[in-house]
């Protein structure tokens, strides 16, 4: 019997390491910003990223693209909450944009970090006219080769 005992307290204490796994882990904010930064840049509709004056100076002093910028993480224990600001690209569809950067965001932490995603905030800083102005001119060319 003592055997069984032993046995039993083994897989006792194997169920305690199993349920205290990711105590010692401590995983940064700028790391879980990284990993939101890229399933952002991944949804179609953004622009870019609006973060503020010292993201902007970093990038072009070490030429390296801030995968962190406009994205605030505040982690608690086991729970994150997540503020993402963007700008969108003109003539997109601002709530489905939104609504696909919260599900994509906490999907991608919550599978690589363990932790729990509150919330995540979407603050839509601008909107990107540079492709609108580039279709009106094409528009305009056609519209004159049409006349000719």
């Amino acid at each position: 019997m003592s055997e069984e005992n032993q046995e039993k307290g083994e897989i006792v204490e194997l169920e305690e390491e199993i349920k205290t796994e990711n105590e010692g882990i401590q995983i940064s904010n700028d790391v879980v910003a990284v990993i939101a930064g890229v399933a952002v840049s991944e949804v179609s509709g953004v622009a870019g990223m609006a973060g503020g004056f010292a993201g902007g100076i970093s990038e072009v002093f070490s030429g390296k693209k801030n995968l962190a910028k406009g994205i605030k993480v505040e982690v608690m224990e086991a729970q994150a909450k997540i503020d993402v600001n963007i700008i969108v690209e003109y003539g997109s569809r601002i709530p489905d944009v939104a609504f696909e950067i919260q599900n994509r965001v906490k999907k991608a932490v919550e599978s690589m970090t363990g932790l729990k995603v509150e919330e995540v905030n979407v603050h839509v800083q601008g909107v990107n006219t540079d492709n609108a102005k580039e279709e009106i001119k094409q528009e305009e060319d056609t519209e004159e080769a049409e006349e000719d």
